[in-house]
């Protein structure tokens, strides 16, 4: 029987891909079709995979190793924080620091320190110092904790790195690379397979699909420690015989409506491309203001035109009264230039006379 059943695997939506333009031709082999521009993930090839990687995961912890769990994206920190302190290994949810495994000693300082800070205010030594040195070690302790809260145990490299979206933690992978650590990693169709040396093919925006498949990682720590199966949060309520039957890839697809579905995981969906999100907003955002930028433009010019015809009126009495002075002043000079001229041709009338 497979540690994880189709039916819950296209429960937790771990068969949907990104979108068809995101993805990466190596990850091919592992695709199924696509729907609605989403590539669909083959999960018989998931169901075979996750069995492969639970029986190496359970032998390299037999063998005395560690495994170190990786997700910093929001959708993983909370799920591999719960998966790995639940089977009683290490994590790193918040951010990798680089160096983390190549420069292990220096790494291993800072956990020290942190221990040390813990161990202080254990024992009371920050009662007798300074309220204003108590805040700066405090702060300190914070910050550490926060980064290095997950790894403070780890004495030694781990054996194995599990990973949730190796894009994501490409810094971890080169690292693990490096220092020659096994890789395991749930990867999507955006993602290139080769970075990583036991892949499962999977949705890993999801958070429920994150869940179940760093369940079955735990689960697989657990029994290799304590010869039982684990038994994840998922897998906790019973399996009805339709959920153990073995359920073709095509039957399962023709039985579920994608646009319930797509409903339900409204949230998951978005994450899957929030930059697409944002874009189309954007674009709807310069397309109003290119539809108003026109409306402004005619508001102004009816208000230039408005300002225009009150200036001209106002302006307009003031030249009909500059016009009608000159007027006036040629109608007063007139009469003036014809007196003149009438008294020197009667002058002239009475000179001829005499």
């Amino acid at each position: 029987m497979s540690v994880i059943t189709m039916k819950q695997l296209l429960e937790a939506g771990v068969h949907f891909g990104h979108p068809t333009r995101k993805w990466n031709p190596k990850m091919k082999p592992y695709i199924f079709t696509s729907r609605n521009d989403i590539h669909i993930i083959n999960l018989e090839l998931t169901v075979e995979l996750i069995d492969q990687v639970y029986a190496f995961v359970k032998q390299q912890v037999t063998e005395g190793k560690s495994v170190l769990f990786v997700g910093t994206k929001k959708q993983a920190a909370e799920a591999i924080q719960q998966e790995a302190e639940r089977c009683g290994q290490f994590f790193v949810n918040t951010r990798w620091l680089g160096g983390t495994l190549t420069n292990f000693t220096t790494i291993r300082s800072r956990v020290d320190r942190l221990n040390k800070l813990n161990q202080m205010e254990k024992l009371g030594e920050f009662d007798l110092l300074p309220k204003k040195e108590v805040l700066k070690l405090k702060a300190e302790r914070d910050k550490l904790q926060h980064n290095l809260g997950g790894i403070k145990e780890m004495r030694t490299l781990p054996g194995v790195i599990f990973v949730i979206d190796p894009k994501k933690e490409h810094i971890a992978i080169r690292e693990a690379r490096a220092m020659r650590i096994p890789i395991v990693g749930l990867v999507d169709t955006n993602c290139d397979p080769d970075e990583v040396d036991y892949i499962i093919p999977g949705n890993d925006d999801a958070i429920r699909a994150i869940k179940l498949i760093a369940g079955a990682m735990a689960d697989a720590v657990i029994e290799a420690r304590e010869g039982e199966q684990g038994v994840s949060a998922e897998s906790k309520t019973e399996a009805s015989e339709e959920d153990s039957a073995e359920v073709s890839i095509e039957e399962s697809l023709e039985n579920i409506d994608f646009e319930t579905i797509e409903k339900e995981d409204d949230e998951e969906i978005k994450e899957k491309a929030p930059k697409r999100a944002k874009k189309a907003s954007a674009v709807k955002e310069d397309e109003k203001t290119e539809e108003q930028e026109p409306e402004k433009k005619a508001k102004k010019a009816t208000k230039a035109e408005a300002q225009e015809t009150i200036e001209q009126s106002e302006q307009a009495p003031e030249k009909e009264l500059i016009e009608k002075e000159p007027q006036k002043e040629e109608a007063n000079v007139e009469p003036k230039q014809e007196t003149k001229e009438s008294k020197q041709e009667e002058a002239k009338e009475e000179t001829k006379a005499e």
